[in-house]
């Protein structure tokens, strides 16, 4: 094998795992992001549970007043059925009276209903507090987790970056920045193999001059439907598969 495409494969190994570490690194971002959604989902659950509970409870102390009114009502009225000389006038008070006292069975029924609603509102706050409490033991711990395994690549990436330039060594600046815009173009298969004459790239099967003069190794081959660098090595097999 020809020694600039030893160094090519080398350059190219690293570049993998460079841009493997680089996109896990890219993902941790919106990994975090995700779990931070997820406990505010888990939060905007427990504060809407938390807000009907206080709803219910307002609404509880909005009847109690009104109850008081009437009861507060209808000690108005028997006073002045008690000061009144006048049948009509005490009739119609009697009338008042009766009216204050159904509006207060019906308030009374509404309390019982908001006593019910506010104690199953608890539970749901309960509920939702072991959910919340659940989520955020799950999402702290992922979360540094995350941070963690996020310095580990950031070391790797340092590592790998390190001595990159003395792999690039050796390889002339032409054929050198045909590998980067072969890398660019498409991906980090940029030197391929050959297998039973098709082009490890584009897997398409290459005429056989191409091929013999790969496995000569007098000099740099490219594919010519790809453009990808070409290589050989003992161990592949030339002859297209029946």
């Amino acid at each position: 094998m020809l020694e600039v495409i030893e160094k090519l494969l080398i350059l190219q190994d690293r570049d993998r795992k460079i841009h493997r570490v680089r996109i896990e690194l890219a993902n941790i971002g919106p990994e975090r992001e995700a779990l931070q959604g997820r406990l505010a989902t888990a939060q905007t659950a427990l504060d809407a549970a938390k807000l009907k509970v206080k709803q219910i409870e307002s609404d509880r102390k909005r009847l109690e007043l009104e109850v008081e009114a009437k009861k507060q009502q209808i000690e108005k009225y028997s006073l002045q059925q008690f000061q009144t000389k006048k049948n009509d006038e005490y009739r119609a008070l009697a009338n008042e009276i009766d009216t204050c006292k159904a509006g207060i069975v019906q308030l009374e029924d509404q309390q019982l209903d908001l006593m019910e609603k506010g104690e199953a509102a608890q539970k749901e706050v309960a509920q939702a507090t072991q959910s919340f409490n659940e989520a955020k033991r799950v999402v702290e711990k992922l979360v540094s987790d995350l941070a963690q395994k996020e310095q580990s690549l950031k070391k790797q990436l340092a590592e790998l970056e390190a001595n990159y330039d003395e792999l690039s060594e050796g390889i002339d600046e032409g054929t050198l920045n045909r590998y980067q815009r072969l890398r660019r173009s498409k991906g980090e298969n940029a030197v391929v193999g050959i297998e039973h004459s098709v082009c490890g790239g584009c897997h398409m099967k290459l005429p056989v001059q191409v091929v013999f003069s790969c496995q000569a190794q007098q000099e740099i081959i490219s594919c010519p439907n790809c453009a990808r660098i070409l290589y050989w090595a003992p161990h592949m097999d030339l002859v297209a598969a029946d």
